[in-house]
């Protein structure tokens, strides 16, 4: 843990990815220590596959997370999280904040796929994702977030998501959810009463001469191209569970197109 002020809890992890030279993939750097602790898995593939283990509750009022990936050319890694994460109302005053950074070099692949994001009453949370991508890199994110545990109101929760192609900008969005958010969130051209909110980015080089096309994903998701080999869903749901079983729908049925080893 890098340590714990009177405002709040500093942490931060790093995974770096390296292809071995034998069709694998080897992890000379995983560092992570307390709310952030990282564990690699038994892969049978060629790719790497780490798992956040939260070790401590959070992120609470006032704590600042960090966490950052990279992977080098020819690597393959695959990052998900042992639970989901409760952002948590804390003693320490003031909005907590969590940076996630992406980094995939040309020839490299990322699947991002942490568990959901739960926005407690009380809490006040600022999630920034940030993916800088090569111009051959390959992408599968999805990101997840649950207004408030069954039977209670959701907390503050700001999420941003940037996605950079070969230097070119291909999605910057920010969405606001809960007590002090711009008015509209909760209407019906954003989430229309709905407590989970979750989307995919798909990024592979063949989407710039193939892209995939806009088209609805049942009643309450939609797929659109991005300006760039790059696709978004965006879905919502009543719950968590029937958000994470709409989102498996659609791994399923594109995941074959975008995932570099076909399985």
């Amino acid at each position: 843990m890098d340590g714990v002020t009177a405002a709040g809890v500093r942490a931060s992890a790093r995974i770096e990815a390296r292809a071995d030279g034998r069709g694998g993939t080897v992890l000379p750097v995983l560092d992570g220590e307390g709310p952030l602790a990282l564990r690699r898995i038994r892969s049978t593939g060629p790719e790497a596959r780490v798992m956040v283990v939260g070790a401590m509750s959070g992120p609470l009022g006032g704590d600042r997370f960090t966490l950052a990936a990279r992977v080098a050319q020819g690597a393959r890694l695959h990052v998900g999280s042992a639970a989901a994460t409760l952002a948590l109302p804390g003693q320490a005053k003031g909005e907590a904040r969590y940076d996630v950074r992406l980094d995939v070099a040309d020839g490299g692949e990322l699947h991002w796929l942490p568990e959901q994001l739960i926005s407690v009453d009380g809490s006040e949370l600022y999630l920034a994702t940030r993916a800088e991508l090569g111009a051959g890199a390959r992408l599968v994110l999805r990101e997840e977030q649950v207004l408030g545990r069954a039977g209670e109101r959701s907390g503050r929760l700001t999420s941003r998501l940037t996605v950079r192609i070969a230097g070119r900008t291909v999605l910057d969005q920010e969405l606001a959810c809960g007590p002090g958010a711009p008015g509209g969130w909760d209407g019906p051209a954003v989430l229309a009463g709905h407590r989970a909110v979750g989307q995919l980015v798909f990024v592979r080089p063949e989407f710039a001469q193939s892209p995939l096309q806009a088209q609805p994903l049942g009643e309450y998701a939609a797929l659109v191209p991005l300006a760039g080999p790059a696709a978004l869903v965006t879905a919502v749901a009543p719950d968590a569970l029937r958000l994470r079983r709409l989102l498996d729908e659609v791994l399923t049925r594109f995941g074959r197109s975008v995932t570099l080893s076909g399985t």
